[in-house]
């Protein structure tokens, strides 16, 4: 499958599922993404001898949290799992990222609201959820049923918003909901409507408030659409962000050619997808060279076993998969079963290893 994304036939589908959900990826140099062993441990720099892929170690620990594996689902592109709980396990993950939840319901913006590009997709959906209230009364019951770790996505229009979710969630919470993450993605409307995540104090703000409400790890959602990621970064960790996630999808936009019309209804949209990688993996290595001691989620564009040992590479301790989902519902479950068997294939024994492990050219 190349990096353009396209919807999968059924009849595949059904072929996945029956076989455990193995998909023929391959990476930029064509080869076999999830490694394999054709290639030698001393070809990457190490002289170790291969393993057995049961040898490996892939438990992490993000902000405090001890996961199974790195693999985590992107908030926005994996609603609360019920879906994608019918072709694996969500609680084999190592945690569930769930839709931004905000105070009140909201239908979220007109359609068209998705569009697809080359090797990725445009989408403007407006933050569409239940509400915090309905969120706990339906969705939160299933997760702890199912027994996934659950980071909380909060969403708002305001500081005050932000506070009031956060403060529900850790009302109910309990061990099912391991962390908050903050959408920062936000219009803030008592600023002029200035994205929350492109001002260091508004964001800032935003992150002591959930503070005060929490009683787990609080991760700030940050984007790349700024000039200083790391100005923006070093403010909400002051402010008393655990860790943070990075990034959230870039602007974009997509016009019809022939109507000259956008292919958004909202004109603008969030690009996500593979097109987006390698300026997430830059984001993360830029923020863990500045702050090498604060945790990373890394989001954006991840979709084979390759893509998240960059993502690990440049200083992420865990990698969200999101856009891919769309592509393949077998990829997070997939990507943690290849992610053993690449480390397995360069004597790797611990999945953390890898974090920061960039070298000079």
């Amino acid at each position: 499958m190349s990096d353009e994304v396209r919807m999968i036939p059924a009849h595949e589908l059904r072929a996945r599922g029956e076989s455990g959900g193995r998909a023929a990826d391959t990476d930029a140099t064509g080869t076999a993404a999830d490694g394999g062993s054709a290639t030698s441990a001393h070809a990457h720099g190490r002289d170790a001898a291969p393993l057995d892929p049961s040898e490996v170690r892939v438990a992490t620990e993000l902000a405090g949290i001890a996961l199974p594996n790195p693999i985590t689902s992107a908030s926005g592109c994996f609603a609360s799992g019920v879906e994608i709980d019918r072709f694996h396990d969500i609680a084999d993950l190592g945690a569930v990222v769930v839709k931004s939840i905000t105070p009140e319901p909201r239908d979220g913006l007109p359609t068209p609201r998705m569009a697809e590009t080359p090797s990725g997709m445009l989408n403007a959906i407006g933050l569409q959820n239940p509400g915090v209230e309905a969120w706990i009364a339906n969705d939160l019951p299933w997760l702890r049923e199912r027994g996934a770790r659950v980071i909380a996505s909060l969403a708002g229009k305001s500081v005050d918003d932000f506070q009031q979710v956060a403060r529900e969630l850790t009302r109910v919470g309990g061990d099912t909901i391991v962390a908050l993450e903050v959408n920062l993605s936000c219009p803030n409307v008592e600023d002029r409507g200035l994205v929350f995540a492109c001002s260091a104090p508004d964001s800032a703000e935003v992150v002591r408030a959930v503070r005060r409400e929490s009683r787990v790890p609080v991760l700030a959602k940050l984007t790349s659409d700024v000039t200083d990621i790391v100005a923006i970064a070093r403010a909400v960790v002051e402010a008393g962000a655990h860790g943070l996630t990075l990034i959230n999808t870039l602007l974009g936009m997509a016009i019809d050619p022939d109507t000259g019309r956008p292919e958004l209804a909202n004109t603008y949209g969030g690009l996500s997808g593979p097109a987006i990688r390698p300026v997430a993996v830059r984001n993360v290595h830029q923020v863990h060279s500045a702050l090498p001691d604060v945790p990373i989620l890394g989001c954006g564009g991840a979709r084979t076993v390759t893509d998240v040992v960059q993502f690990l590479r440049a200083g992420a301790s865990a990698v969200a998969v999101g856009t891919a989902t769309f592509v393949d519902p077998f990829v997070t479950a997939r990507l943690v079963t290849e992610l053993r068997r690449w480390c397995a294939a360069r004597g790797i024994a611990d999945v953390t290893e890898l974090i920061g492990a960039t070298h000079p050219r």
